[in-house]
């Protein structure tokens, strides 16, 4: 019974404070975040479709449906993400606002992470770095590599773009079959660079590879890739923290290919637990803005 009036209690709290709801939205997939007015984040979900519109308002109506929440329970939707650019009316007739991406990529990851000073590495189909130093917070370079390279790349060399395939079949990938290391080309490490550090991406690959080397090859040239980017964009800065966001964070080897560039460049790679909701995250906090 005393359980039952707690429940009961909490949702009426919640309720009264009202929802900040951000959503990032995608060309074809919306990641969506409740938040109440304290910080909590409440229950991020995901939804692809074949179109931003549809993406939108099937992950908006999904999430009011699965967490029981009314539209007067609402406060304010905050829009971030390319495919915000097309959304022009109020959702659902609520309150609605856009956010600036690169804002609110900075605002989601220090959320998570409370960070003053750090480079948000967001990876997408394409890769864009943001500087946070207290309140400044700005857009200073990106990469055409991404989801989408690895995506396009797999179609091609492995006539897939599931990605959750690619990466399974990495697992069982060999890297030293596809990248030449440093020990393959010099009898002793150099300076600065271990004999396992990467001295040519797909350097070592022949024509008859293996579609796992072939697989963990092309996960390993897109991360390191964007990791590399990421410690060369902060250069003179004297930042060592990097935060990776985006859907390619979910890789598992992430586990892999970051921790070895940390050890390398001495700096960190952090990854958030809502890592894939951050800039969602980060457009709901544009609200108190």
């Amino acid at each position: 019974m005393c359980y039952i009036v707690f429940l009961y209690f909490c949702t009426k709290f919640v309720t009264t404070m009202g929802f900040i709801i951000g959503i990032d939205v995608g060309i074809s997939t919306t990641k969506i975040v409740g938040m109440v007015e304290n910080g909590e984040i409440m229950s991020p979900i995901r939804i692809k479709a074949t179109d931003p519109i549809t993406s939108l308002y099937g992950a908006f109506g999904k999430y009011l449906y699965d967490n029981k929440i009314q539209l007067s329970d609402v406060k304010q939707v905050m829009l971030t993400g390319v495919g915000s650019a097309y959304i022009d009316n109020p959702v659902y007739g609520l309150p609605t606002k856009k956010a600036q991406e690169f804002l609110a990529d900075g605002l989601g990851a220090r959320h998570e992470l409370n960070l003053d000073r750090m480079i948000v590495v967001s990876m997408g189909t394409g890769t864009s770095y943001v500087l946070c130093d207290g309140d400044d917070i700005r857009h200073i370079g990106g990469l055409g590599m991404g989801g989408g390279t690895l995506a396009g790349l797999s179609r091609i060399m492995l006539k897939t773009d599931d990605i959750h395939q690619v990466s399974e079949l990495a697992k069982k990938g060999d890297i030293s079959n596809i990248d030449v290391r440093i020990g393959d080309i010099s009898a002793h490490p150099l300076p600065g660079l271990p004999m396992d550090a990467t001295a040519s991406l797909f350097g070592n690959a022949t024509s008859d590879a293996r579609r796992e080397d072939i697989a963990i090859g092309l996960i390993w040239t897109v991360l390191q890739t964007i990791g590399s980017g990421a410690v060369l964009s902060a250069l003179g800065s004297g930042i060592k923290d990097f935060v990776l966001i985006g859907n390619l964070t979910l890789l598992p080897q992430c586990k892999m290919v970051f921790p070895s560039m940390e050890d390398m460049f001495g700096v960190k790679f952090h990854i958030p637990k809502y890592s894939e909701f951050s800039t969602a995250i980060g457009a709901a906090l544009c609200y108190s803005m």
